[in-house]
């Protein structure tokens, strides 16, 4: 596996992004050797945030496709001010975390096992809040399905968790295509393009910042295609999987979806029909808030989640 890693003096002066990068090394899969950076061998490094009390009950922040941790910039000092430990990751492929070059070095399952070594295994994170957005939610609920003892509470906005027996919408299938057949994946347009409101050219700088050149993007790219979209698919069935365990679920969910998001538009229905723990809860929609509700609405989104988190403490 050849692995590519972002300069850091690519992240030198981003806007309102003062948070010190954190590190650590997750297994590759199994028969699997890397040649690239300076790392244990057979490991990948992946970055995180880790900001707030170091024995406050810890909030992880989960982003999705393709952004990185920067997305949570305005909402990590909301959350410190009110007491709480914030983690939030960058997965492997984007950010400050590594980036293997092939296509084919990404699945799911990795993306499931790498977070959860991560979280789990080496932070070893107790009564949790977990938040995901997108491709966090994908990702992050697997792990939280996997470890329910270790999760209190579940908030999440505009992600979904597909077994592949919903309705492919053409919108998403096009999605797909343009991440396969675009020349370059321009993934700061990508972003402004998913938000409400307009950014600021140095914050779409920052969404581009982990991606030197086209090389770096094999971990963006692929992501669409990795949605579950027919029910053998292998994700689709651990996602079936996953359900067993939400619809068990008694613990508080809260379901935060923005109201101009069109890609996750009526997402939050399963979360609330389906799990026990969301039924009754004050479930919000962020107004003014598109697909990246976090970049729109981010100190709202927080006050939210921690408002959220004294009502079910």
């Amino acid at each position: 596996m050849e692995i590519l890693r972002t300069p850091d003096e690519r992240f030198v002066d981003l806007p309102d992004f003062g948070f010190e990068p954190r590190y650590a090394h997750v297994p590759l899969p199994d028969g699997e050797t890397g040649s690239g950076p300076d790392s244990p061998q057979g490991t990948l490094r992946v970055a995180y945030l880790d900001e707030g009390p170091p024995d406050a009950a810890p909030v992880v922040l989960m982003h999705g496709e393709p952004s990185w941790s920067f997305l949570y910039r305005t909402m990590i000092p909301v959350l410190v001010d009110r007491g709480h430990r914030v983690i939030a990751p960058d997965l492997v492929g984007f950010g400050r975390s590594d980036k293997p070059a092939a296509l084919t070095d990404y699945t799911y399952a990795r993306h499931v096992a790498w977070m959860g070594d991560l979280l789990i295994g080496q932070l070893d994170l107790r009564h949790a809040t977990f938040f995901g957005q997108d491709w966090g939610g994908l990702t992050g609920l697997r792990v939280v399905a996997a470890n329910p003892e270790r999760f209190d509470r579940i908030v999440v906005g505009n992600t979904g968790l597909p077994d592949g027996t919903g309705r492919i919408t053409e919108a998403f299938l096009n999605w797909q295509r343009f991440s396969q057949e675009t020349e370059d994946f321009p993934v700061g347009f990508i972003i402004n393009g998913g938000c409400a409101t307009d950014l600021a050219a140095d914050v779409i700088a920052a969404y581009d910042a982990p991606f030197p050149d086209p090389s770096f993007k094999a971990g963006a790219r692929i992501f669409p295609t990795l949605v579950p979209t027919t029910p053998d698919d292998p994700g689709g069935i651990a996602n079936a999987e996953a359900w067993k365990v939400f619809e068990q679920w008694t613990k508080p969910v809260l379901c935060a979806f923005s109201d101009e998001d069109m890609i996750t538009k009526g997402g939050a229905k399963p979360f609330m029909e389906r799990i026990p723990g969301a039924h009754g809860q004050p479930h919000v929609t962020i107004e003014g808030g598109g697909h990246f509700l976090q970049e729109d609405r981010g100190p709202e989104l927080a006050r939210v989640i921690a408002d959220f988190v004294d009502a079910t403490s």
